[in-house]
């Protein structure tokens, strides 16, 4: 890579970073590319050189946290891919707490899309989710109802509601500064609600399917 190339790079990853913060603390129509240009040390000629508007540096954002929450060497992308909800529970709560953490900006930066556009960038993420929850339990999640481990509900539902309640919890922890907003520490919320779920997988004596 030439000198120059690497120059660029530069730019492109300070505007990104000083982009992501402004963003996430006041919003894109409150922020401009002059003051995006400003903050990263370049003239508004040489930003507007690399982007060619200030929605394409908020796409490109959203496309980065894609690309940090699809990246199969996350822990929490692991776990998916071993599939063994619903043993996995305390360590899915744990990686989605990591991801939560080291994601903060991009987090708040959904909530900026949704005021903002209506959601218009990251409704792709959400409208595959289904799929790629039966990709990777579809087949763990039949073998349990054949064997009787689970009652009469959808077990597909119930991992998709802990990964989204997960990250609810976490980001209003941590994203919106708000903590014991279930009127107990986090560790007992986390416990209580893999209780919930655990106990809504276990099958009854009454379930239709004959699972003791």
């Amino acid at each position: 890579m030439g000198r120059q190339a690497e120059k660029s790079e530069a730019s492109i990853a300070s505007v990104l970073d000083v982009a992501l913060e402004l963003f996430s603390s006041q919003g894109f129509r409150a922020t401009s590319m002059r003051e995006i240009a400003a903050k990263s040390g370049l003239s508004v000629g040489n930003l507007y050189h690399h982007f060619p508007n200030k929605e394409a540096i908020f796409r490109q954002l959203i496309e980065r946290y894609w690309e940090r929450l699809l990246d199969p060497d996350l822990r929490l992308n692991r776990l998916f891919a071993e599939a063994r909800f619903p043993d996995d529970l305390p360590e899915m709560a744990a990686a989605i707490e990591e991801v939560v953490e080291a994601n903060t900006p991009y987090i708040l930066l959904i909530y900026v899309d949704v005021i903002e556009f209506g959601g218009e960038h990251i409704r792709a993420f959400y409208d595959n989710m289904s799929e790629r929850f039966e990709a990777a339990y579809g087949e763990r999640f039949r073998r349990l109802r054949e064997e009787g481990r689970i009652g009469d509900v959808d077990p597909l539902v119930a991992v998709m509601v802990a990964s989204r309640w997960f990250f609810y919890f976490f980001t209003v922890e941590k994203c919106f500064g708000v903590p014991m907003h279930f009127g107990m520490s986090p560790r007992q919320a986390v416990d209580e609600f893999i209780r919930l779920i655990r106990r809504g997988l276990e099958p009854r004596p009454d379930d239709a399917t004959g699972a003791v």
